[in-house]
């Protein structure tokens, strides 16, 4: 068996609207994920039977776990029983760029990749679907991961319908010093909307409308998160990288998802130098990065 290594991208949330926990604890969402040029690889080599292994190098990896907890290693275990692959195992390294606890689905994106690889490696030939289905089980953001584009995302996000925009977007993420664990957030803004009546989260007309016309303008005044209130509580700090951005004329400035990376939309790749620039001279963030969305989801590329 050939190895295969297979590239998956990091997302962003264009919109999050949260909803009220439900009995089983989980947050109904509507939201609409994009995913950008910031990518993890996963390489899958074929191992004896049974044996299951991680290796990570690059950004963030001594904060990423080796043994079972981690969700490509688990991805891997669960195509393998959920298809009866006989003598499988499977030796995965994984080499990241998308940042730890950043709030941009680098885990999600790992589990999504390591599924591809997987399959390829063993030639499974799992539907389409049949993947989809494994990938909501390992977590909201995984299905996303598959897919890639634009697309909206409801029930706990892991229900993923592609949208047909046109035009690609010149974005600048910024990176935190530190991670924000996601279960932190939700639980900061349950403590901010106590006692409040929640809406159920519907996903804003006017943001699905500048996709399907391709108006970065429109588009920046559109974007919303219902957690970012919560991310700036827990992190005042955050406060001032989105000043920075506004300051150089972003379209838009946000918290991207539960945080702590920050998110904002530029005219375009000039514009983008620019607005990086800006963040990385302040000295407010660990790094800026120019980036542009939306890109494919999880594919081979050797």
């Amino acid at each position: 068996m050939a190895p295969v290594t297979v590239r998956a991208p990091a997302k962003v949330n264009l919109a999050l609207a949260v909803g009220a926990p439900s009995s089983d604890g989980f947050h109904p969402l509507a939201t609409v994920y994009q995913a950008v040029s910031v990518y993890d690889d996963v390489r899958a080599v074929a191992a004896e039977p049974g044996e299951f292994s991680v290796r990570v190098t690059g950004a963030d990896s001594d904060d990423v776990p080796t043994d079972e907890r981690n969700l490509a290693v688990r991805a891997a275990r669960m195509l393998a029983q959920r298809h009866d692959v006989k003598g499988a195992g499977a030796a995965l390294h994984i080499h990241k760029s998308v940042p730890v606890a950043g709030g941009m689905a680098g885990g999600s994106a790992d589990a999504a990749a390591a599924l591809v690889a997987c399959d390829a490696l063993w030639g499974v030939q799992a539907p389409r679907s049949g993947l989809l289905e494994l990938a909501a089980e390992l977590g909201s953001d995984v299905p996303f991961c598959l897919v890639g584009g634009t697309a909206v995302g409801s029930g706990r996000g892991e229900q993923v319908t592609p949208v047909l925009g046109r035009g690609s977007y010149s974005w600048v993420i910024a990176y935190a010093e530190r991670g924000l664990p996601t279960p932190q957030v939700y639980a900061e803004l349950d403590r901010i909307r106590a006692g409040r009546a929640v809406p159920l989260p519907v996903v804003p007309g006017q943001l699905m409308n500048a996709l399907r016309n391709g108006n970065a303008r429109a588009l920046g005044d559109a974007l919303c998160n219902d957690l970012q209130a919560a991310a700036l509580e827990l992190r005042p700090e955050l406060a001032r990288i989105l000043d920075v951005g506004d300051a150089a004329g972003a379209l838009a400035s946000l918290v991207s998802g539960s945080g702590p990376t920050t998110l904002f939309l530029a005219r375009d790749d000039e514009h983008a130098s620019d607005v990086a620039t800006a963040l990385s001279s302040a000295g407010v963030c660990r790094l800026a990065q120019r980036v542009t969305g939306p890109v494919p989801g999880a594919r081979v590329i050797r």
